[in-house]
């Protein structure tokens, strides 16, 4: 593992569990993937706990498709390509926090201020989130004004 992976595992992986992937998901509630396409199997997500998140964020081809990933018991799934649901990607942030640099000439982009970003894209659904919307879609226009204010 290089550097950023060692930092990553040091808050994610506080019991310093090794193994592969297929060892390490059994039971567990939420992939989040930002590595390879298809890097995530479908038999692997059906060992994962009830209900379980996926985030299969490997652009242009995720970790594991939604259809296998809901096919194999995946409850929430979420990718970085506009063509799936939930669609995570940072470009839904962008316009807000511009918005709110120019009109509160900020210098500096504080810790708090991505909490309270990130709060304002939560509060951005309308209804209740499902499982097929957990997060706005990024050409809605509200979106920016929440983070803004």
């Amino acid at each position: 593992m290089n550097k950023a992976k060692h930092q990553i595992a040091e808050v994610t992986n506080l019991e310093g569990k090794m193994g592969s992937l297929s060892e390490l998901i059994v039971g567990k509630d939420i992939f989040i993937g930002v590595s390879q396409e298809k890097a995530l199997r479908g038999h692997w997500v059906a060992k994962m706990a009830s209900r379980s998140i996926v985030f299969a964020l490997a652009n242009p081809v995720p970790e594991i498709l939604p259809e296998d990933a809901k096919r194999s018991g995946a409850w929430v799934y979420g990718s970085g390509r506009s063509d799936f649901e939930n669609q995570i990607n940072n470009s839904l942030v962008f316009p807000g926090i511009f918005r709110a640099i120019s009109q509160h000439r900020i210098k500096v982009i504080t810790y708090e201020m991505k909490i309270k970003a990130a709060e304002a894209i939560a509060a951005s659904i309308e209804g209740q989130p499902s499982r097929n919307y957990i997060i706005p879609d990024s050409l809605d226009r509200d979106v920016a004004l929440k983070i803004a204010i």
